[in-house]
């Protein structure tokens, strides 16, 4: 069953003008958008940002916009595509507003006419590569990392590059057989995805898959499992960790390190459109100009999901060890059947000496 924050008490009666509710800068025009998402009275979302990072945001939301209830499933990213997929199809009632880091599910999803144009008022404070025809917008901009147990790697031996990690795990491949972690890219869609970008961005991956392959890893569907088995060391070192799940968890956990390779890092974005069938385009409309507003975007770094606007304060990397994944067309080569195939074909090559999962 899907994990649901539903925000279901509506304001009644409440009269607060709409002028003091537009956000400075915002068109005279928007005061109508307001007004149409108050008689909508709710927006119906469906994400795979944890719930608990998104709690503080969405109280926000409602304290901007009273009287606008918020219900938000927590789902997978496979999960929320077929989902939602399957109701639109069907017809059925299903999400106002579609938020995921599955990149090339959503692009597909937006290049399949799923989406609706919206110029939002927060473009212009956005990254070029974080808007894809006035349809899908990257709201985060997220490292993936390399997690470890700080107890089962010695500082000295924290690998800080890819180079490093391959270098670790060929000389300490006895010690580390089984412990080591990482998506498993035949059941995970975002682990598929952040190999697919290691392989465009270095022919040098496959050694080092080489590598995690002769440790016989534990494959996983999801970061918490990698995150905690290293936490309880029964794995040392988790490969292509999303790093905000990583940087929270290091908040309240001082077992385990984070390291974002210095060679290059791969920056993800977690996309958002509104559904073309949309019951509540206006109050969809609004939430996510709140995510893209500085005021969201503070909340989501507060969380450690880093912001993509540049103008908010929040940790950042080097552009130079950077490689963030555009939103675009070129992500659905992913989704291409025989390409996919054949990558799996060749990873299932590389795993030949054997890997667990879970």
């Amino acid at each position: 069953m899907p994990k649901v924050i539903a925000t279901i008490a509506l304001l009644i009666g409440l009269t607060v003008p709409a002028a003091a509710q537009r956000p400075p800068a915002y068109p005279r025009s928007y005061d109508r958008l307001i007004e149409d998402a108050r008689a909508e009275r709710q927006v119906r979302i469906y994400a795979n940002a944890d719930r608990a990072e998104m709690l503080p945001v969405i109280a926000a939301f409602r304290r901007r916009y009273p009287g606008i209830a918020v219900a938000y499933a927590d789902l997978g990213s496979t999960e929320l595509y077929r989902r939602f997929l399957a109701e639109t199809r069907a017809r059925r009632p299903s999400a106002d507003l579609v938020w995921s880091s599955a990149m090339d599910l959503q692009v597909k999803l937006i290049n399949d006419g799923l989406a609706q144009d919206y110029a939002s008022p927060e473009k212009p404070a956005l990254p070029p590569l974080a808007v894809w025809k006035n349809m899908g917008f990257g709201i985060t901009a997220e490292p993936i990392g390399i997690v470890y147990n700080r107890r089962l790697i010695p500082p000295a031996n924290v690998p800080r590059t890819h180079a490093a990690l391959e270098m670790l795990l060929r000389r300490d491949r006895k010690v580390l057989t089984g412990r080591v972690t990482t998506f498993d890219p035949a059941r995970s869609n975002v682990g598929y995805l952040y190999l697919s970008e290691d392989f465009a961005i270095t022919r040098d991956t496959r050694a080092l898959l080489e590598a995690i392959a002769a440790t016989r890893p534990v494959l996983a569907t999801t970061t918490e499992p990698m995150l905690q088995a290293v936490a309880e060391g029964r794995q040392a070192i988790a490969y292509n960790v999303i790093g905000s799940y990583a940087l929270e968890r290091v908040r309240h956990d001082p077992r385990i390190g984070v390291v974002f390779p210095q060679d290059y890092t791969i920056v993800t974005s977690r996309i958002a459109f509104i559904a073309r069938e949309a019951a509540h385009p206006a109050a969809a409309r609004l939430f996510l100009d709140f995510l893209l507003s500085r005021e969201g975007q503070s909340l989501l770094a507060q969380r450690s999901l880093w912001p993509v606007r540049t103008d908010v304060p929040a940790r950042r990397l080097p552009a130079a060890q950077a490689r963030p994944i555009r939103i675009g067309p070129q992500l659905l080569v992913n989704l291409d059947r025989l390409k996919r195939q054949r990558f799996l074909r060749e990873w299932a090559a590389i795993l030949s000496t054997g890997a667990t999962t879970r």
